[in-house]
């Protein structure tokens, strides 16, 4: 690699614009102590870490066990009720603070044997097919497709390997970049390391120090960083990571030190200056997209992972930015993670801070091995990297080159095997014989060392008789319990919902607008048959109002979906923690859509029951508003467009409308629809309203001559009304006069046949359908919310 190195002196010698932040340790919050690392440099084809220099002492080391049962002796010592609360947490300082230490950290000695890699990412011979089809007709092959009328074979899908034989390594310490042109594999890979592809699907190994990992254990030492942005806008960057820490952090950590941690992150990252700057958007001017960038590695790393995943951290920043993240994820990988990252085309100060290069084409591995190694290996290849430039810039140019080759990179492949085959045994022979810590004994280490593993509720590692046990009964799914995640979540809606208030304010003057106008159209209404019907028409039109009016929570989690996903990925919280806290958040904003839809045409309308029956209309409008905002959420966790979603929304809402008793009496719907009458949502409040306003028997709408309106007789002039109403009642024979009332309230509820249920019925059923559709909505996300391929 000197042959570009020396071209770029400022590597070792020139301040970066986050140096100061260098020096802030990732693990120094819940020790007094803490281990720096140097960068170590290329000096071979596979870089390992340098073993420290041996102390002058000649005692013996500690044992692991030994040294695990001193970390809980403090620990005990600090939760007993003698022990300062702001020396809760502590680790053992390895090299010198403990007697008879060779001065040597853990990670590099187990009882003397020698150098030691704590955790070593290695994955063998992954390979990934998907099936596809030929493009044409999403319909299927009609009979006569042949001669002869035999029907034509269904076509079998063809397999796409996007995967081929990929083997390599990632250690602790060190950045692994995996580069190659559009298409070529590395989110895939990058996927199938961090356990994002059914077990099903993938083949081959990835294992951690020699062992498999489950699912869960995965979540909880690692983190994935998606290349895309994904935050809220009008939160701080504080704030951001805050709640990250929050979520992130275990609850046996106080929140001074979850603070502290914070502002560490913040340091270490870079962003001091724009703590206090929002995310922001299109419509909303916030932090850089650097910057943005780095919050969103923050938020992923605020646990402390052993092991990062990061898809292509630079795409779309400026070389000066991309720089800076880079060097965040040096620093990162030195405290003591393992990092492994996709990248477009990196430039020649960020390839200056990269520790081993996957060079995939087609899914295939055309090199695998330190950057300064690239030169000598494309001298063997009959390809010399040209000395003015960039080697990674050449690599990639040649590749595409000779992906336009019928055999594409077929050599290049061929010539990477036997490459790996006569160099990179000469590179580790010194490690023969040399194991490494297993997976439990180095995690249990880093706990010790401070690591803020996600999970482990009190960091403690049992040590009975001397004999390690495994850290997994110490380490739980999730870092918090139920309550203080919803807790947390309905804070963070809370605040998004304070600074975005137009939306608020747009869905209030929805309402209030939409009252208005019902009020003046439906003003004063008498209990004339007119009025009567009239009654009808507005309470129809109100009722689905309401549920038209929900329509926008369609997109409040379309717009988030993708920050739930990734949250919840790497179990930040329950999907019951984020259902429960979605539905308190947007509670209180309907209590004030229906006070203010009910007071703005209760009494302009005329409407019967004085208070009683208000009260009553408040709470079936609010029911409305409650089922009406249930439906549009679950539909929402549903689809996954917004676009997809309104054509949903609009015509479910006309067929429950429709078949709500307003257009067409109960007893009259077909038998073969009556069911669709029990399920629409308006059929409820409609009936329930009806009842408030009609249920009052001594309450007449029709009286006397009053029969003859809305028939063809309300047009004779009113003696005849009278003679005619006369001549009935000698018919008839009972006394029929002007003021005899003929209808009341029950009678004409007969009529429109509404009488199954009561008010409180309709009321209880609309709110029980606003519970069964959040409770579908958690049924979505549990189903829809895999973040695995298949």
């Amino acid at each position: 690699m000197s042959r570009f190195v020396d071209k770029l002196p400022f590597f070792d010698r020139r301040s970066s614009p986050m140096e100061e932040a260098e020096e802030i340790p990732r693990n120094g919050l819940l020790h007094m102590h803490h281990h720096h690392q140097q960068p170590h440099h290329h000096s071979g084809l596979l870089m390992q870490p340098q073993p420290s220099p041996p102390a002058p002492t000649k005692q013996s080391s500690f044992t692991l066990a030994q040294l695990l049962k001193r970390v809980n002796d403090a620990r005990s010592d600090a939760s007993s009720p003698t022990s300062s609360p702001t020396h809760s947490h502590y680790t053992i300082e390895l090299g010198g603070s403990v007697p008879g230490s060779t001065g040597s950290d853990l990670s590099e000695h187990r009882g003397g044997d020698g150098p030691l890699l704590p955790f070593v990412l290695k994955f063998t011979d992954l390979t990934y097919s998907v099936k596809t089809r030929k493009k044409g007709s999403c319909l299927p092959a009609l009979p006569f497709g042949r001669a002869g009328g035999e029907a034509p074979e269904p076509e079998a899908p063809r397999m796409k390997t996007l995967l081929d034989n990929i083997s390599g390594e990632a250690r602790e310490g060190e950045i692994m970049a995996v580069l190659g042109a559009s298409g070529s594999g590395k989110s895939t890979l990058i996927d199938a390391l961090a356990n994002r592809i059914a077990k099903e699907s993938l083949h081959g190994s990835v294992t951690l120090n020699g062992e498999s990992l489950d699912g869960n254990l995965l979540k909880v030492i690692s983190a994935y960083v998606m290349q895309d942005d994904l935050l809220y806008p009008m939160l701080t960057v504080e704030e951001t990571l805050t709640f990250a820490a929050e979520f992130r952090l275990p609850r046996s950590l106080p929140t001074k030190e979850k603070k502290k941690r914070v502002q560490a992150l913040i340091d270490q990252l870079g962003l001091r200056n724009a703590a206090n700057t929002i995310i922001g958007d299109e419509g909303h001017r916030g932090v850089s997209g650097g910057e943005r960038r780095r919050v969103s590695i923050g938020v992923d790393i605020i646990h402390d992972p052993i092991v990062l995943f990061l898809d292509e951290p630079t795409s779309g920043l400026d070389s000066t930015s991309a720089f800076m993240v880079v060097k965040v994820l040096q620093r990162i990988a030195q405290s003591g993670s393992v990092v492994v990252m996709s990248i477009h085309q990196p430039s020649y100060r960020i390839l200056g801070l990269l520790d081993r290069l996957l060079f995939l084409s087609r899914g295939q591995t055309v090199y695998y091995g330190p950057p300064g190694a690239l030169p000598s290996f494309f001298d063997d290849f009959g390809k010399p990297i040209p000395g003015n430039e960039n080697p990674t810039e050449f690599a990639l140019d040649l590749i595409r080159e000779l992906e336009t080759m019928p055999d594409g990179a077929r050599d290049l492949v061929e010539h990477n095997k036997k490459w790996q085959t006569r160099v990179a045994p000469k590179a580790v022979k010194h490690h023969d014989g040399k194991p490494s810590l297993s997976l439990k004994e180095a995690i249990s280490a880093s706990i010790s060392r401070g690591k803020l593993v996600s999970g482990a509720t009190d960091g403690s590692v049992s040590v009975p008789n001397g004999e390690f046990v495994a850290p997994a009964a110490a380490v739980s799914k999730f870092a918090n319990p139920f309550w203080v995640e919803m807790g947390v979540l309905t804070r963070r809606a809370f605040i998004n919902t304070k600074r975005t208030p137009e939306i608020f304010i747009i869905r209030l003057a929805a309402v209030l607008v939409t009252g208005f106008i019902l009020a003046t159209i439906f003003w004063r209404l008498d209990d004339s048959p007119k009025g009567v019907q009239e009654r009808l028409g507005f309470f129809a039109i109100a009722m689905s109002t309401m549920f038209y009016t929900c329509s926008d929570a369609l997109p409040v989690f379309l717009n988030e979906r993708y920050i739930f996903l990734r949250e919840t990925a790497y179990n930040a919280y329950r999907r019951s923690s984020y259902v429960l806290s979605h539905t308190i958040v947007g509670f209180p904003s309907l209590i004030v859509l229906s006070f203010a839809f009910a007071l703005t045409t209760f009494f302009a309308v005329g409407l019967a029951g004085g208070a009683e029956g208000f009260f009553f209309f408040v709470a079936i409008v609010l029911a409305s508003f409650w089922a009406g905002s249930g439906f549009a959420t679950f539909l929402s966790g549903v689809v996954t467009n917004v676009m997809l979603g309104y054509p949903v929304v609009v015509s479910t809402l006309a067929y429950f409308l429709l078949f709500s008793g307003f257009f067409i009496n109960r007893d009259r719907i077909p038998r073969y629809w009556i069911w669709f009458h029990y399920l629409s949502l308006v059929k409820y409040p409609y009936e329930a309203v009806m009842q408030n306003e009609f249920s009052d028997p001594s309450r007449c709408y029709v009286r006397g001559v009053q029969m003859f309106d809305n028939t063809p007789l309300a047009a004779l002039p009113g003696v005849l009304k009278v003679r005619v109403l006369r001549a009935m009642s000698q018919s008839l024979g009972v006394d029929i006069g002007t003021q005899t009332c003929i209808t009341t309230g029950p009678d004409f509820l007969a009529q429109q046949a509404v009488n199954d249920l009561t008010k409180w019925d309709c009321l209880w059923i609309t709110v029980a359908w606003g519970f069964l559709f959040r409770i579908l909505f958690y049924i979505s996300l549990l189903l829809g919310s895999r973040n695995k391929r298949r």
